[in-house]
């Protein structure tokens, strides 16, 4: 076959909307590692809040983490590629959020970390996503400010992530298209409903999935990604086949070679067949 590396997105695409593996993926990951494809996890997660059971497949061993931040190998366990927000610009986005109706947090050494006045007021801004609320809990350690606790430790960060309400969708669209503006050096993208994800532009999913490629002398056109929402978009247009889900935007269906089925259908393993086909 034409394609040795399948990087794939994890929330809207590979898994369904509870946050599950359906067999039809599972069954088509297996079969691409036996032909020999490298399969790779590319994720706004970080490595902690991977599923245990992607954890636990033997034929996984790179992951695409925090956009493009980190790509992590599990085998070695090491990072073989970094695109950190330094400290003082990650300080400086903090103070502009706080002008802003959200909560936030951010990745810093693969730990989520909140402000304790966020993290106890989190339950109002998913009030009918209860996967994703017991994700921000389970993987943020509250901190008694977001801002100082950074100050005071000077390192940089994977990513920084808000959160809006419902009445805020406008304002959330609004930094979408103004944000970059602002801070030229990041850049926001969003992998759910309600959120904005920032990241440095030295990171971004579509570089990483260069640089690991060109770690493992695999060339671009031997590649293939999945994803659903715009921190994939630059993954979609760097691969050889961008392969965008029903579910997505017509932005991200736009950067795609191919559509395929939505999260809930299996997408992910009907691509993959056609990849396998071709």
């Amino acid at each position: 076959m034409s394609f040795r590396l399948i990087a794939f997105d994890l929330d809207g695409t590979l898994l369904d909307d509870s946050k599950e593996l359906t067999a039809e993926n599972l069954g088509a990951l297996r079969e691409a590692a036996e032909h020999g494809v490298v399969l790779v996890p590319a994720t706004g997660r970080i490595y902690p809040a991977i599923p245990e059971y992607l954890k636990n497949l033997s034929f996984i061993r790179y992951y695409i983490l925090t956009n493009g931040a980190y790509v992590y190998d599990s085998l070695e366990d090491k990072v073989i590629f970094k695109g950190e927000i330094p400290s003082e610009l990650a300080l400086r986005c903090i103070r502009y959020m706080d002008s802003l109706p959200v909560i936030y947090d951010c990745y810093q050494d693969n730990q989520g970390y909140m402000s304790e006045s966020m993290y106890s007021i989190a339950e109002r801004f998913f009030p009918d996503q209860p996967h994703m609320l017991e994700m921000v809990k389970r993987l943020r350690k509250p901190v008694p400010d977001l801002y100082q606790f950074l100050a005071s430790n000077g390192k940089g960060v994977q990513k920084l992530q808000m959160f809006f309400m419902e009445k805020d969708m406008e304002q959330r669209e609004r930094q979408l298209k103004t944000f970059s503006s602002v801070f030229p050096e990041l850049a926001a993208t969003s992998s759910v409903k309600n959120n904005i994800e920032i990241n440095s532009i030295d990171a971004g999913k579509g570089k990483a999935l260069m640089a690991l490629a060109e770690l493992l002398k695999i060339g671009r056109e031997e590649t293939a990604a999945f994803g659903d929402g715009t921190n994939d978009i630059e993954m979609l247009k760097a691969a050889g086949c961008g392969i965008a889900m029903e579910n997505a935007s017509d932005e991200v269906k736009s950067a795609a070679d191919i559509i395929t089925a939505n999260n809930n259908d299996s997408g992910v393993a009907k691509g993959i067949k056609l990849l396998l086909d071709r």
